[in-house]
């Protein structure tokens, strides 16, 4: 039997160009979008690092890990592969800034950070607003807890230090959830004067971890400030917007991840560790452990 080529390019059973044309675009479409959801979707942790300078630093390196939001996550068998990766840094400071449980995940991911960071360097915590909604535990054993494993808590108080020669100053803040879980009379602004004395002591670099960002207004007094919370704004598109929505900030927050300048006043904010932000996914916007270098 002799087929017919002058109508093969539009018959059925070889299909036109244009219908060819057609398949591969859908084809290319689909590939490059699985691959943009893979790339939006990959949470492989990251350490972002920041060099801080102040003449109250002078002749020394000073190295501080930053952690924030961890949210019971794990990472590898029993935090070994956070662990590991605070050990490469050889920190001189950890802090904890809050939100290191989560008021519905089982607490083992908080109990194995803290059992590996033992003996690294001196840790100072804070607590953060899922520390006081974790009715599953209650803050009073949280906060025994961490102090069982050696780490120090800021509530609303500063502890005078020095580090390789250096006179330091770290703060901590009391989440304001304290007062709707803990103590109805609480309240975080006025406990914020009390920092006020700090103003004079020119001696000292002055570091406060304040888990919620968006209260820095309250904190002048400091060098530098430390925050989390904001989970990175939950969606990034590069180069255009760092941050869509963050807890008490609304759409396009402010303080969504990465250093702010107020004044001469450094301010660091943690996207912080969990994958879930604590539960909605996280997009162009990986965990991070924070890296500080005060130089």
């Amino acid at each position: 039997m002799k087929i017919n080529n002058a109508h093969k390019g539009n018959s059925p059973l070889f299909g036109n160009s244009a219908y060819r044309n057609q398949h591969k675009f859908l084809l290319l479409a689909s590939y490059s979008a699985l691959l943009l959801l893979g790339c939006a979707t990959h949470n492989s942790l990251i350490m972002p690092s920041y060099t801080v300078e102040s003449n109250k630093i002078e002749n020394a390196y000073i190295k501080i890990v930053l952690i924030a939001d961890l949210h019971n996550d794990v990472y590898g068998k029993e935090q070994d592969v956070l662990i590991q990766k605070i050990k490469m840094i050889e920190p001189d400071l950890i802090f904890l800034a809050g939100d290191i449980i989560d008021d519905r995940q089982p607490i083992e991911g908080m109990r194995f950070l803290l059992n590996g960071l033992k003996g690294l360097a001196p840790s100072f915590y804070v607590t953060g607003n899922h520390e006081y909604m974790s009715r599953r535990y209650g803050i009073e054993a949280i906060r025994r807890e961490i102090q069982e494993n050696g780490a120090i808590i800021l509530s609303d108080s500063y502890v005078k230090i020095n580090i390789k020669g250096k006179k330091l100053i770290i703060a901590g803040v009391e989440d304001p959830f304290k007062k709707r879980y803990e103590d109805k009379t609480y309240d975080y602004k006025k406990a914020a004067l009390k920092f006020s004395e700090l103003a004079g002591m020119e001696d000292y670099y002055t570091i406060l971890i304040s888990h919620r960002p968006e209260t820095i207004c309250l904190y002048p007094y400091f060098d530098l400030v430390v925050s989390g919370h904001a989970h990175g704004g939950q969606v990034i598109i590069p180069k255009l917007i760092n941050g869509l929505y963050a807890p008490n900030q609304g759409f396009f927050p402010k303080y969504a991840g990465g250093r702010y300048w107020h004044g001469e006043q450094v301010h660091i904010v943690s996207r912080g560790l969990t994958v879930m932000c604590p539960r909605l996914p996280r997009l162009f916007n990986p965990p991070e452990l924070v890296i500080i270098y005060l130089e």
